[in-house]
């Protein structure tokens, strides 16, 4: 019989033995996600400013690409959805914004 969790403690870290390494990518690829989102807005920021010439608009836009697609391989590795990434901080609320 498979245990039914309560659909707010899916996006909190079990910390079980038996899920600990899950657990711990979870954890980090959550870090790393919070990271990669203020990088992409902060890219935005500067191409809206016109901060950015073309070569390095296209080295960040490569670079967040490489990103996004190492990130979607390692939550299919360790099957994880990206919702799952968005940990519940309580009263505080999910870690990640909205896209």
């Amino acid at each position: 019989m498979t245990e039914r969790r309560n659909p707010v403690d899916r996006n909190r870290l079990d910390l079980e033995p038996d899920t600990v390494e899950r657990d711990l990518v979870k954890l980090v690829l959550t870090v790393v996600e919070l990271l990669r989102q203020l990088m992409e807005r902060q890219a935005l920021r500067r191409f809206d400013a016109g901060d950015l010439d073309e070569e390095q608009e296209e080295r960040i836009g490569l670079t967040l690409m490489l990103l996004d697609d190492r990130m979607t391989e390692l939550r299919e590795r360790y099957r994880l959805r990206p919702e799952d990434l968005n940990l519940d901080l309580g009263p505080l609320g999910p870690l990640l914004p909205r896209e």
